[in-house]
């Protein structure tokens, strides 16, 4: 018995440890990268007031759809219209000064023009008599310069009637300011119902309610955030993708993805933007990606899973990932079972999938190649493979 026992333990020796061992093969590989991320709106959008005012009444509710133009917030308007109403008065009061220039002034100032032409008319025949006799010494000297003085004031007085009339004319200066002044009181018109305006506060655009953080009675201040809206529209999805994974995703590819509170409702997605920079605090990448039909259950900011499938090959040369050694650097190599001793192969990998690697170059179909265990199995050694385990 002892020698039957040493007989079996040298050839047990002699043959080598049993190893396990995998045998390569072809299959169809695909290779998915999984990343988190969260259902994004087409745009967020927080509402606030132009004015200070206390509010009144609030139109909408947290998960309320609001259409384009909706009232979400009012503000009291009682000043805004009392504004609007002095500026309309004030309209009124330069239109009629307006009007009274047009036609009573230009009116009054043309009967004055034609009395001081009249006037004028007389002061020229009375000097021309007066000359006349004095001529004939049967005027003093005196008489002639009185009405040589009176046919100059006459001729002022004549000037300025004919510039007044001027004046009140329909093109004359009074004119262009009385309607300089209606201009004026009806741009102070349109700032009063711009204020009154801003008492309402309208949904920019169709979206959903997210947060409401203002009530009635509340006194509110501009650039104060009152509601923030997620706008309707595209379902998007968001994601931050490891740098080392940028080389494997393109705009255009396709994805698979589900809600976490969901996730056996699974839905599809593409790739439409890629982030040109790397965020350095993480290390990624932000990738965007639309859905174009999203399952009704999708809310702003959900978190989501997605699975993007970055490549694919047909009845690809795969050997299982753990049997690889230094799979990550440049020389990559496995150990291969060839007549009971070990080789060391370098290979040439390619999709790196789920438990499974393609080799490129070093194996072909058939080949052996070990599987770790613990044992410290070194380049040609004798060995006896064990199990083949299926992959």
């Amino acid at each position: 018995m002892l020698l039957a026992g040493t007989v079996v333990f040298v050839t047990i020796r002699a043959l080598g440890p049993r190893v396990p061992v995998a045998i390569a093969r072809r299959h169809d590989l695909e290779k998915h990268v999984v990343v988190s991320g969260r259902v994004m709106p087409p745009s967020r959008i927080e509402v606030a007031s132009t004015a200070t005012g206390l509010v009144t009444a609030v139109g909408a509710r947290e998960g309320d759809l609001v259409r384009e133009g909706v009232l979400l917030v009012q503000l009291d308007e009682a000043e805004a219209r009392a504004r609007i109403a002095l500026a309309e008065a004030a309209v009124a009061q330069a239109r009629a000064r307006a009007e009274r220039v047009g036609r009573i002034e230009s009116a009054v100032a043309g009967a004055a023009l034609d009395q001081a032409r009249t006037t004028h008319d007389s002061a020229e025949q009375q000097l021309a008599r007066v000359e006349a006799l004095v001529a004939t010494g049967a005027a003093a000297q005196q008489q002639l310069d009185d009405a040589r003085r009176a046919l100059a004031i006459a001729r002022a007085q004549r000037d300025l009637a004919q510039a007044q009339r001027i004046a009140a004319s329909a093109r004359g200066v009074d004119a262009r300011e009385a309607w300089a002044g209606v201009s004026q009181t009806l741009a102070q018109l349109t700032l009063a119902r711009i204020e009154l305006g801003r008492t309402r506060v309208l949904a920019p655009r169709d979206s959903v309610v997210l947060v409401r953080d203002v009530e009635p009675g509340m006194v509110v201040a501009p650039a104060r955030a009152l509601m923030t809206l997620a706008a309707t529209g595209d379902t998007r999805l968001t994601a931050q993708l490891d740098e080392r994974d940028l080389p494997l995703v393109r705009v255009g590819m396709s994805a698979r993805a589900s809600a976490d509170a969901f996730p056996s409702r699974v839905f599809d997605a593409t790739i439409d933007y890629v982030a040109p920079s790397v965020d350095v605090q993480r290390g990624s990448v932000e990738v965007r990606l639309r859905v174009p039909s999203p399952p009704s259950e999708l809310r702003p900011d959900m978190t989501v899973s997605i699975d993007l499938e970055v490549a694919r090959e047909r009845r690809a040369l795969v050997v299982p990932s753990e049997a690889v050694h230094g799979l990550a650097t440049e020389r990559p190599w496995v150990l291969a079972v060839v007549d009971g001793r070990t080789s060391r192969r370098d290979v040439r990998l390619g999709i790196v999938g789920d438990g499974s690697v393609q080799v490129l170059a070093g194996l072909r179909e058939g080949d052996s190649v070990v599987l770790p265990d613990g044992q410290a199995i070194r380049a040609g050694q004798t060995v006896r493979p064990g199990p083949v385990e299926e992959r």
